[in-house]
């Protein structure tokens, strides 16, 4: 198995958790300055949860943001992506495009995640993406990657999902439901090999895409009626 490659944080201290909950209460409290003043912690967790306070209050501004998006600590980077996955500051396309290449597994977990969420940035993070699915050493960075390429349903996307039915397990699991947003011949025929999958999770999806399928096209019966 290949090991994560996560940088470990030091455990906190009980300044820090205490620090960390003034932050948290800051977001809902409506204390933008005293969440503010987390954001230059020494402790991640502090800065993680002052922008997730400064979110909550729906003013974090596009420079915060960015730096937070490039912070030394993948705990602060997830933490932005998780925001850039929802907002559209101008700094959330160019910060989750190089997050999609972060040197942290887990960072680039949630970049493939938060890409998902942002069909507006297609452009930018299907190759992206397809590069992650295809090559990535962390199965679970490749089955985020599927399933942000399925949410996305972008044509340039359906070749490594169809190949990412070679993987394993929980990977060819989501790109059988990452198909459900494609259509063609190419996409049936790949279910239809999928119902021959040695795991029952994968053959069983199949099926039942396969199903749902197959009732499109029957025409309706008096008693569907």
């Amino acid at each position: 198995m290949t090991a994560r490659h996560e940088h470990t944080e030091p455990p906190p201290t009980a300044d820090s958790a205490l620090r960390r909950q003034q932050a948290i209460l800051a977001g809902h409290t409506r204390d933008p300055r005293e969440a503010r003043r987390h954001l230059v912690d020494v402790d991640p967790p502090v800065r993680s949860a002052a922008i997730g306070a400064l979110d909550r209050l729906g003013c974090i501004t596009d420079a915060e943001l960015g730096t937070s998006l490039s912070d030394p600590s993948p705990q602060v980077r997830r933490r932005a992506l998780e925001i850039v996955a929802t907002t559209a500051h101008p700094s959330g396309g160019p910060g989750l495009v190089a997050l999609l290449s972060d040197n942290d597994s887990g960072v680039t977990e949630v970049a493939c995640w938060a890409a998902g969420e942002r069909s507006d940035l297609a452009d930018l993070t299907v190759a992206l993406l397809s590069g992650i699915a295809g090559n990535h050493e962390d199965a679970l960075c490749r089955e985020a990657a599927v399933a942000s390429l399925g949410s996305l349903a972008h044509e340039a996307g359906l070749p490594v999902v169809l190949d990412a039915l070679q993987d394993r397990p929980p990977v060819r699991r989501r790109a059988v439901l990452a198909l459900a947003a494609f259509e063609g011949p190419d996409v049936e025929a790949a279910l239809e090999r999928a119902l021959d999958d040695r795991d029952w999770q994968v053959s069983q999806a199949a099926e039942d895409l396969l199903g749902e399928s197959t009732r499109q096209r029957l025409p309706a019966t008096a008693e569907d009626r």
